[in-house]
């Protein structure tokens, strides 16, 4: 089962076009691993997917439900704000800088939204929460502010709150980015977790092992375009674009 479908989807910002004819599908279960140099438009497809950008054309389909679509005069038309709404609960986004709320502790960080957006109990809330935290190896850290943790035990919460409101698929925007790298390894242990659980996930990503050994999938971006995809033994082997593997040459043990 198809869920997430993107087809012909293109974005720009006044005269920047940064997304140009956008294809790809993610089935359930499966792991998409996004990768390109900066600016390529990889972070604005997560946040055109997620409706934290409308993106001007194409389609873009989550779970089944039409998200939007290119009506006449080639403008996007965008699903009712109920449904719009319905699919936004379908999807969970970890954003780099961890986008915690400093003035609330992990507990109220990961249970507000399950409290206000889904109307759960307070103690349905904390139940989820406190079994989210054992999972992240934070259950002594619920009454903590975000300024006493690490990075990576920050990121942890950000995930723990995204998983909180039980997502369809989770989508990752370079969630080691702003981590050392013995606390980028902390992440990527809980991402190979979920993905070994199926949790459906597309992860833009800079770690290119990562990609290389948890992905179903890895996509090529450059310029706003899909340069390339296919499985890691084919954007990582001798069989991809002349691009990638140039680009891949920047990181050891990958490329030419």
């Amino acid at each position: 089962m198809a869920m997430l479908e993107v087809s012909n989807l293109s974005k720009s910002f006044g005269d920047l076009t940064v997304l140009r004819d956008i294809n790809f599908t993610v089935e359930k279960g499966e792991v998409i691993a996004v990768i390109g140099p900066s600016g390529s438009g990889k972070s604005t497809l997560l946040r055109c997917i997620n409706q934290l950008e409308k993106a001007n054309g194409g389609q873009i389909t989550v779970c089944g439900t039409q998200m939007m679509t290119t009506g006449e005069k080639g403008r996007a038309v965008f699903a009712d704000p109920k449904t719009l709404r319905e699919i936004r609960l379908k999807t969970g986004l970890v954003f780099q800088n961890f986008n915690l709320f400093p003035h609330m502790t992990v507990l109220r960080n990961i249970t507000e939204a399950p409290s206000v957006v889904l109307h759960k109990s307070k103690a349905e809330s904390k139940e989820k929460a406190m079994e989210l935290l054992k999972k992240m190896g934070l259950e002594t850290k619920a009454n903590a502010y975000p300024c006493e943790l690490s990075g990576g035990q920050q990121q942890r919460v950000s995930i723990a709150r995204a998983l909180a409101l039980d997502p369809e698929i989770l989508f990752f925007d370079e969630p080691t980015s702003a981590l050392d790298p013995e606390l980028t390894g902390e992440i990527l242990k809980v991402i190979k977790e979920l993905a070994n659980e199926g949790m459906t996930m597309v992860i833009v990503t800079h770690e290119m092992a990562f990609a290389h050994d948890v992905a179903d999938k890895v996509v090529f971006m450059e310029g706003g375009y899909i340069v390339d995809e296919g499985t890691p033994e084919h954007l990582f082997g001798d069989d991809a674009s002349d691009r990638v593997k140039q680009f891949l040459s920047r990181f050891n043990n990958f490329g030419a």
